[in-house]
């Protein structure tokens, strides 16, 4: 019952084991975080490993689209991905080793014996036991199917878990387990067993809803000789409605976070906080999660999902984000509110590259800084309707048409010059900041959110700034 690292102290050895039948859950990226963080903290292996036995629901579309989301989401792996379903031969192997030692048995119950024998259990409040476990397989009918099943233990079992603490169940709790099918395919406890000896897992960090599945997993360890690896069941995170995570929450997936705009830092660090804690400490970069993640700090009480508290997070790393990295990762997004968008347009570039600064810090994902920075690339002539329209009314462009004439004089082009050019025209013109502000906002913009108005004139730059004007001028001629 002792775990292989408190034994031998050997490096920690984390695994992430999805089933490859669709995209990579949100549930799963925090199972994969936790597993990465202990392991890449402590100087160990993360391994990845697909269990594809289902071989009827496993697709390679399905595997390559979790392979995605963890690249996406920056949790990169040891070696190459291990298939499950490549050692059947050796599942096979051990269970052959259980036969010898007595702990597994032929089955020659038909699919109508077990369903009679199982409900016979359950009506006396035990688990299922074969009648062939005590039973002479020369008693066979010769050539009839079997599967084979491990002869479950009499006495309690006891899984000794870094986050539930001990857990114990009765033996009578437990099937005599099926360990290979009638066809000789290997079930998902003996694989996961097998698999994770031979890997060397040092730990295991997984959903609580595995903690059943432990335990069955530990009779295998313990009749095989085998040392058990540590032990970590995570309650599961919770929609915010606190109702078990499904459909009806939406956003399952990681890709969805990522067409939403996400920062794959900033759902790390959501995740990490989902279930995790470490103090008060609520903005962690890699390193300092690296530093600080163990297993103590794992919750007993499932996350729920808050996304407000994530949107908040990611835009704390949106501020931290390199500038020319935002400037490639907007652009798709601008594309997205622009027909026809030239993505490689140095113009559009050198706006976006000179407003990164500001922009990043107004928006919480990528979506919202494509927002902001809309009026830096959208089509001219800008049509201003509605509300945006109002202060381009009455004599404003005639304002307008003051005003420019002291932008095409300015020799530098800076935001500090414009601020006191427009504080030396609304002076001499003897008139509210509103009178010229305003409609020039308006002209510039469309409506668009966008900041103070001298950074939004110098990012535009003087020719751009000037066509926009000329256009709301002789929009109103």
């Amino acid at each position: 019952m002792v775990s292989r690292v408190q034994k031998t102290k050997q490096p920690i050895v984390t695994r992430f084991a999805p089933s490859p039948t669709g995209f990579l859950h949100i549930g799963g990226a925090r199972t994969a975080l936790f597993n990465w963080l202990l392991a890449r903290g402590a100087g160990g292996k993360f391994l990845l490993r697909i269990e594809d036995t289902d071989r009827e629901r496993s697709t390679e579309a399905a595997t390559q689209a979790i392979l995605d989301g963890l690249i996406w989401l920056g949790l990169d792996w040891d070696g190459e991905p291990v298939s499950q379903a490549a050692n059947a031969a050796r599942h096979a192997a051990v269970v052959d080793d259980l036969l010898a030692n007595g702990r597994a048995f032929r089955c020659y119950m038909s699919e109508t014996e077990t369903a009679a024998e199982r409900q016979k259990a359950f009506g006396e409040g035990r688990a299922l036991r074969s009648p062939w476990r005590d039973r002479d397989p020369a008693e066979a009918p010769d050539g009839a199917p079997f599967t084979v099943r491990f002869r479950a233990a009499d006495g309690d079992v006891v899984i000794e878990d870094a986050v539930q603490g001990d857990v114990r169940w009765k033996g009578k709790e437990f099937d005599d387990l099926v360990l290979l099918r009638s066809d000789g395919s290997p079930t998902y406890n003996l694989a996961v067993v097998v698999d994770d000896h031979d890997m060397g897992i040092t730990h295991i960090v997984r959903g609580d809803d595995h903690l059943v599945n432990a335990a069955r997993q530990a009779q295998i360890y313990d009749a095989l000789g085998w040392d058990r690896p540590l032990f970590a069941h995570i309650p599961l995170i919770h929609g915010p409605d606190g109702k078990k995570l499904s459909k009806r929450h939406g956003a399952l997936g990681v890709d969805a976070y990522r067409d939403m705009g996400y920062l794959p830092e900033g759902l790390r660090n959501y995740l990490l906080r989902l279930g995790w804690a470490s103090g008060d400490q609520e903005f962690f970069s890699d390193e300092e999660a690296k530093a600080a993640f163990s297993l103590n700090g794992l919750n007993k009480a499932p996350g729920r999902l808050d996304f407000d508290k994530m949107a908040h997070i990611n835009a704390h790393h949106m501020k931290l984000a390199d500038d020319a990295r935002l400037v490639e990762l907007v652009l798709p997004w601008c594309a997205k509110q622009v027909d026809g968008l030239d993505v490689s347009d140095p113009v559009i570039r050198s706006r976006l590259t000179a407003a990164m600064p500001v922009l990043k810090t107004r928006a919480a994902t990528l979506e919202a800084l494509a927002g902001q920075a809309y009026f830096l690339v959208r089509p001219t002539p800008i049509i201003v309707e509605g509300k945006a329209a109002k202060p381009l009314k009455g004599d404003a462009t005639h304002v307008l048409a003051r005003f420019k004439p002291v932008l095409d004089s300015l020799t530098e082009w800076s935001a500090e010059a414009i601020h006191n050019a427009l504080e030396l025209f609304v002076e001499r013109e003897d008139i509210g900041f509103g009178k010229i502000g305003a409609p020039l906002r308006a002209a510039l913009t469309g409506g668009a959110p966008a900041p103070d108005l001298s950074l939004v004139i110098e990012w535009l730059g003087r020719d751009e700034v000037s066509r926009r004007i000329d256009d709301q001028i002789k929009s109103a001629l």
